[in-house]
């Protein structure tokens, strides 16, 4: 069974997907399914977000499921090795997964990040050090970046 439920957060509306074991999905906005709302699993993403967004979670501890080619399945779990606070350029990431020339294709893969936040894809940036691209939008993106910089200073 598949479950679905928006919650109200201070990014807008969210919309989490899961399955009885597994978060799948997370949306910027509210898209209505036709299916179950109750689940543990959405509700402690949830809970998760929330510690996440005022400033008490670091990293997220709740089961997801990545489906994908194994490019995507790499890249994204690269994406979850970068550090609270901190940032890293697409280049970077091809660097780290043995593919130098592949950051355009980071970029693609970023782009298909089934759990944004989760899977801290707001943590890439250009090599020149602009923001680029975000399912939620730039604004987000930076909103994520200030958040986590602000949280670095006043706790570590």
């Amino acid at each position: 069974m598949i479950y679905s439920k928006c919650y109200k957060t201070i990014l807008g509306d969210i919309t989490f997907l899961s399955n009885d074991k597994y978060l799948l999905k997370l949306q910027f906005g509210n898209f209505p399914r036709e299916t179950s709302s109750s689940s543990l699993i959405l509700d402690n993403a949830y809970a998760q977000l929330n510690e996440y967004l005022i400033g008490r979670r670091k990293y997220f501890d709740i089961p997801f499921l990545i489906e994908g080619s194994s490019f995507q399945e790499k890249v994204l779990t690269e994406l979850c090795k970068i550090p609270y606070g901190e940032v890293c350029s697409y280049k970077e990431i091809a660097k780290r997964i043995n593919n130098e020339k592949a950051y355009r294709a980071i970029g693609l893969a970023n782009n298909k990040n089934p759990l944004p936040i989760i899977i801290p894809c707001h943590r890439v940036i250009g090599s020149n050090g602009k923001l680029v691209g975000y399912a939620g939008g730039l604004h987000i993106k930076q909103f994520l970046l200030n958040l986590e910089q602000r949280f670095m200073k006043k706790y570590f």
